[in-house]
């Protein structure tokens, strides 16, 4: 995992409300848009802000069924996040490759 990879998931779990998002997702697995809003009590435009920002990070995957979103965790993602913390942890920096790894 590249440096950019490194900050771009640092940053997406680095706001509470993703943790929080993020966590309840990892426990309940394929939870809906609405039902994330129930949960957390915010509107669904700030829990889809949110969401967008996971997903880029390649965090969560979301996929389409008629009209509902369901989200899940991605948990290489978190696995390869939490290895390449550790090597910089080490004094072993992390590849500094743009290409997605």
């Amino acid at each position: 995992m590249d440096n950019k990879k490194i900050e771009l998931i640092s940053k997406a779990l680095g706001d509470e409300t993703r943790l929080k998002v993020y966590e309840v997702i990892a426990a309940n697995k394929n939870l809906t848009c609405g039902e994330l809003v129930t949960l957390h009590g915010v509107t669904p435009a700030t829990i889809s802000h949110h969401l967008k920002i996971l997903s880029d990070a390649e965090l969560i995957e979301c996929r389409k069924e008629g009209q509902f979103v369901y989200s899940r965790t991605v948990p290489e993602t978190i696995a390869e996040y939490g290895a390449a913390l550790a090597r910089v942890a080490k004094g072993t920096s992390a590849r500094r490759s743009s290409k997605k790894q």
